[in-house]
C-alpha cells in the first residue's frame, strides 16, 4: 500500500471542507488535482470514501470514519513537529552530555550553572560515566557530546575535540612529607616513592604513566582511585605522595597536604569531544559553544584550543598522539 502524507492530508480538508474546491484553495492546487488525489488514496486503500453529487459532497460510513481517525492523527504529527522543530531552532528541549566523575564534581557544575542562567528553558542531562563510557557514550550517538581528559585523537578518529585548558601535573604531600621542602620537585625525586594517582576512569591515569615512561622515572603507583577525594585522603594518611592535576578547574585539596610542581612541566588537557562529520542540533552547540566560554572567558585570543584534526602543536608538544604537554622550566 502506496499512501502519501500529502494525499491524507487533501482527503482530510475535503472532508472538513465538505468540498473539493475549498480544498483545493487551502492547497493552492487545482480542483482536478485535488480530485485526483483522493481518487488515487480511494484506489490505495480500496475504499470508496466520499459520495459526489453535483451539490455536494458527502463521507461515507468509511470516510467518516477514516477522517475522524486520520484527523486526530495529522493533528498529533503536527504538534510533533513544530515541538521539534522549536526544540532544534531554539535554546529549548533536551542535551545530553557525558563528563569523567573528576570533572563533573569540579569544573562541569560552574558550566551547568551558566547554561541555566543563559538558556533557562533548556534542560541539560549528565552522564555521570568513566572515561571509556563517555567516549562510548559519544561514539555511538547516545550522548550530544562529552568532557574528557586526555583524549587521544589517534585512538578516535571518528571524533572531533576541542580544548578548554590545560592543567598541570603536580606532587600532592602531606606537610610533613621531606620533599615538601622543596619549592618544586623534578620526576625523578619520586623513584622508589609509593604514587596515589586518578585511575582510568578520572582521564588522567595515561598522563602520569607516560610521564614517569618518558622521563624515564622508577616511581611505581600503588593505589589508583576514581576520586580526588579518596587520593588527598590516602595522601593526608601518609600513603603515598599523589601525582595530581593542579588548578581552579579541579577539585580543592585541603590543609594538611602541599603541592608542588614537577619539572619538566606535564600537562593534562581537558576537552569537549563530538562525533566528527555529524553537526550538533543547535540546542547542543549552544551548550558546547556556553562550556567553552565557560573555560574561555577572554576568548581565542588567550589561548582557546582549536578543533582536531589540528590541535596544535601547544596542546600536543613532545608528549606524541595523546593531550599531555611536556615543558622543560
Amino acid at each position: 500500500m502506496n499512501i502519501s502524507l500529502h494525499q491524507l492530508r487533501v482527503f482530510v480538508a475535503v472532508a472538513r471542507q465538505r468540498s473539493f474546491t475549498r480544498a483545493a484553495r487551502e492547497f493552492d492546487l487545482t480542483q482536478s488535482a485535488v480530485s485526483r488525489c483522493v481518487r488515487e488514496l480511494e484506489d490505495a486503500i480500496e475504499l470508496r470514501l466520499f459520495d459526489r453529487t453535483t451539490r455536494q459532497v458527502e463521507l461515507t460510513t468509511a470516510g467518516a470514519s477514516l477522517e475522524r481517525r486520520i484527523g486526530r492523527l495529522l493533528d498529533e504529527i503536527d504538534i510533533t513537529l513544530r515541538e521539534g522543530r522549536a526544540a532544534h531552532e531554539s535554546h529549548t528541549g533536551v542535551v545530553v552530555i557525558a563528563s569523567n566523575p573528576v570533572l563533573s564534581s569540579s569544573w562541569l557544575p560552574g558550566g551547568l550553572a551558566r547554561c541555566a542562567a543563559a538558556f533557562p528553558d533548556l534542560i541539560i542531562s549528565v552522564k555521570d560515566v568513566p572515561q571509556a563510557a563517555v567516549l562510548a557514550g559519544v561514539e555511538h550517538g547516545e550522548v550530544d557530546f562529552g568532557v574528557v581528559s586526555d583524549f587521544d585523537p589517534a585512538t578516535h578518529t571518528g571524533m572531533h575535540a576541542q580544548a578548554l585548558f590545560s592543567t598541570p601535573l603536580c606532587a600532592v604531600l602531606p606537610e610533613a612529607h621531606p620533599l615538601a621542602l622543596r619549592p618544586t620537585l623534578a620526576w625523578s625525586a619520586l623513584d622508589e616513592v609509593p604514587l596515589v594517582t586518578l585511575n582510568a576512569d578520572a582521564g588522567s591515569r595515561a598522563s602520569v604513566d607516560r610521564a614517569l615512561g618518558a622521563l624515564r622515572s622508577r616511581a611505581r603507583p600503588i593505589q589508583e582511585l576514581g576520586h580526588v577525594a579518596a587520593v588527598l585522603r590516602m595522601i593526608e594518611l601518609g600513603l603515598g605522595v599523589g601525582v595530581l592535576p593542579v588548578d581552579a578547574h579541579w577539585p580543592a585539596h585541603p590543609g594538611r597536604t602541599v603541592t608542588r610542581p614537577l619539572l619538566p612541566e606535564v600537562s593534562l588537557t581537558t576537552m569537549l569531544v563530538r562525533r566528527k562529520n555529524r553537526s550538533l542540533r543547535p540546542n547542543a552547540e549552544a551548550v558546547w559553544s556556553q562550556f567553552f566560554k565557560e573555560a574561555h572567558p577572554q576568548g581565542l585570543a588567550n589561548g582557546a584550543g582549536p578543533i582536531w584534526p589540528g590541535v596544535g602543536a601547544r596542546t600536543l608538544a613532545a608528549m606524541p598522539g595523546n593531550s599531555s604537554v611536556l615543558r622543560t622550566p
